[in-house]
């Protein structure tokens, strides 16, 4: 399977990669130099940055003491992903935007070759921000980069016989994954995303982000591990 993307490319990159149990030098490495590879061939990246552990942590922290809304849990998880962001931002300083992308109007034209952004509002994921950069920006699509590296039917890890998709529709996919946005919760694309999505005829692209070989066989036309939603 190959996709073609235009100039811009935008990257919902999971919290989970960038800080599994602590921040992930080596991979953050290597995505450093995956992206700058590709901005040679006139590539543009929006990154969105995902919270990771890091908002597990605090929002389990905030828990232990007090009890905590959707909200508060929302606000804790924006706040990881911002420093996240800062962490990008910073590796790819001389390239990137000198402020992080952290709500929906603040950067009217995309004009640097990257361009990185964080969570932006409670009850917003960051799925939902790559979704609303792609439908703001008019472009096709958007990679959602977590794990794993594609859309089944119900959890794998769980599961062996999981049934794996190449490609599926915004209606067959919303079937398989709760109605509801939830603080925390797992989905290769969230509800609210994939709701914005399917309404604005965007197409997600699930691979697994870790895995930098395949995601430039995507970048570069080639074949690649994946589900196209859309």
């Amino acid at each position: 399977m190959k996709y073609r993307f235009g100039k811009v490319i935008v990257i919902s990159l999971g919290g989970s990669i960038i800080y599994p149990d602590i921040i992930d030098i080596s991979y953050v490495k290597k995505f450093r130099t995956f992206v700058l590879s590709h901005l040679k061939n006139g590539k543009q990246f929006v990154v969105v940055c995902g919270g990771g552990k890091l908002a597990r942590i605090f929002q389990d922290a905030a828990g232990e003491i007090t009890s905590v809304t959707h909200e508060d849990k929302d606000w804790i998880g924006i706040h990881s992903t911002r420093l996240n962001a800062q962490l990008l931002r910073t590796v790819f300083k001389k390239e990137a935007a000198p402020v992080v992308f952290d709500h929906r109007r603040k950067i009217k034209k995309i004009t640097h070759p990257v361009t990185i952004a964080s969570g932006w509002h409670p009850g917003w994921s960051t799925d939902f921000v790559a979704a609303a950069i792609a439908k703001d920006f008019r472009i096709a699509e958007y990679i959602e980069a977590g794990k794993p590296a594609y859309v089944y039917d119900k959890d794998p890890f769980a599961f062996k016989g999981a049934k794996r998709f190449e490609d599926i529709s915004w209606k067959e996919y919303r079937g398989l994954i709760p109605a509801k946005w939830i603080p925390g919760s797992h989905a290769p694309v969230d509800p609210v995303a994939a709701k914005l999505s399917d309404n604005a005829g965007i197409k997600s692209i699930v691979v697994d982000g870790r895995d930098i070989e395949n995601f430039n066989n995507l970048i570069c036309g080639r074949n690649f591990r994946g589900t196209i939603i859309g």
